[in-house]
């Protein structure tokens, strides 16, 4: 508990405060209820003072020969390595992962962390041919300045790193919004590993507010020239059109349908095995999780039996038990509307081949099909444990229906033809697309993103250099040119 207390404040400008706000975020454990923190919210005052301060520090960052700033990456990676069971722990409380869960997330970020130390030596000029004689063209690549990050509370620790550790390492200042039910992992937690790191103050600040309390101030400021956003698509639609009145870029990635397709030639013990990982990792509340499941009509007996089986299997509870595997959803309102979602599907029509119940925010897991072809489920996120099971006739019938969605986040097909797999990926709308492998997939040096309504723009590797740097072109003329007056 001490450790919720200590981080559970704002940091501005290498200061952890209280925020000026007249009430408090609640940070509660999803799965007992237990109080972890309260944290009285940032107004706008301080979200000018974050900015300002990032602003100010920036500069001189910008500045320092970059070895420096790799420097306080390394070490910030080292800490994280020492510290990994007290942020395993603190990801099993605030946020209802289970162990497995929370120690994927910890390895998630120490990459991103180790990548973030290559891309700091990264970023490099370029000499272009010129039309005119005696020109020199040089194309420099510059810190855009200070960025703005707004994260999710499903993988906070690992999405918020994503943007921070590469706009650190590229020489930007940064200032995070961590989601409410994540402020300690997703924020406080994150500010500490890099104030021990040496990290110099007003480079990163953690705002813990809500829009209740700043309205669009965090995206409005004339300070950020990025705002990094990771949530729904509804939200991620207002910061948008927020952000482009102010001419600031985004970097969005947003929510998800994602499919994981079995063809008639998979193996369907393992495309089973992916598919109940894809589906209910961290209880399902994963933008890349695979809503719906497609089999070819020729294996779906075989599937259907085998998946329906491994799910009735998952144990539900306590996310300390080791034999947990769904634990808690992040809180009562998102379980209540899962078990809503679910009775009004089976009340529209659908069969529930397996129904767990709901105690408490312990939502099991469901697995339903016979979904009509107008169901509003079919469109949708679904962030929690409820599977979509569909039948198709043949690969065109496959591609129609995953296509047939305003999302294209990631997805799976399942084949004993990789190659197969490839060209069926590649009719694909969505920004990822994996073969013979699960639907969540991250890998620091790979671009991730979505097409369509799950986002713009791209992280991880040499996008995020295209994401928060700019380009300055700078020419010499060497002699004299020739002016036609």
């Amino acid at each position: 508990m001490s450790f919720f207390h200590e981080l559970a404040h704002q940091y501005i400008d290498g200061e952890w405060r209280t925020g000026s706000g007249s009430w408090d975020i609640i940070d509660f454990n999803p799965y007992n209820g237990e109080k972890l923190a309260a944290i009285t919210v940032a107004t706008a005052l301080e979200v000018d003072q974050a900015y300002r301060a990032a602003e100010r520090a920036q500069q001189e960052w910008a500045a320092t020969n970059p070895y420096e700033r790799r420097a306080v990456l390394e070490r910030a990676l080292r800490i994280t390595g020492e510290r990994t069971e007290e942020i395993v722990e603190a990801v099993i409380d605030e946020l209802g992962g289970t162990r497995p869960r929370a120690e994927f997330e910890v390895r998630g970020a120490s990459e991103v962390l180790r990548e973030a130390i290559r891309q700091s030596l990264r970023p490099t000029g370029r000499l272009l041919p010129a039309v005119s004689d005696g020109r020199e063209n040089r194309l420099y690549r510059l810190p855009v300045g200070v960025i703005g990050v707004i994260s999710a509370f499903n993988f906070p620790f690992l999405v918020t790193m994503k943007s921070v550790a590469p706009a650190l390492a590229l020489g930007n200042a940064v200032v995070v919004k961590p989601h409410q039910s994540a402020p300690v992992v997703g924020g406080g937690l994150i500010a500490k590993i890099f104030e021990d790191a040496g990290l110099p103050a007003g480079l990163l600040n953690v705002l813990v507010t809500d829009s209740a309390e700043i309205g669009d101030a965090f995206i409005e400021h004339p300070v950020p020239k990025v705002i990094s956003f990771s949530g729904s698509d509804r939200v991620g639609r207002h910061i948008a059109a927020t952000a482009a009145g102010f001419f600031k870029r985004t970097i969005l990635e947003l929510s998800g349908n994602s499919a994981l397709v079995v063809l008639e030639d998979a193996d369907v013990e393992y495309a089973v095995q992916a598919a109940v990982f894809s589906r209910f990792l961290y209880q399902g509340q994963v933008s890349m999780a695979a809503n719906r499941i497609l089999v070819d009509r020729s294996v779906a007996a075989e599937f259907t039996e085998r998946f329906t089986a491994e799910v009735a299997a998952l144990t539900s509870g306590d996310p300390r038990d080791p034999e947990t595997r769904i634990g808690p959803v992040v809180n009562a309102l998102q379980a209540d509307a899962l078990t809503a979602l679910v009775d009004r599907a089976v009340a529209d029509g659908a069969t529930a081949l397996v129904r767990g119940r709901t105690r408490g925010n312990v939502v099991e897991p469901t697995v339903l099909t016979g979904l009509p072809d107008d169901s509003p489920l079919l469109e949708q996120e679904i962030l929690g444990p409820v599977a979509l099971l569909m039948t198709f006739d043949g690969e065109d019938d496959a591609v129609r229906i995953v296509n047939d969605s305003p999302y294209g986040l990631s997805g799976a097909v399942h084949t004993g033809d990789a190659e197969r797999g490839v060209r069926f990926a590649q009719r694909i709308v969505s920004g990822m697309f994996h073969v013979n492998d699960s639907t969540v997939q991250d890998d620091p040096l790979v671009a991730f993103g979505g097409e369509k309504t799950s986002g713009v723009g791209r992280l991880n590797g040499e996008a995020v250099v295209e994401a928060f740097t700019t380009q300055k072109w700078l020419s010499i003329q060497h002699g004299r040119s020739v002016f036609p007056f």
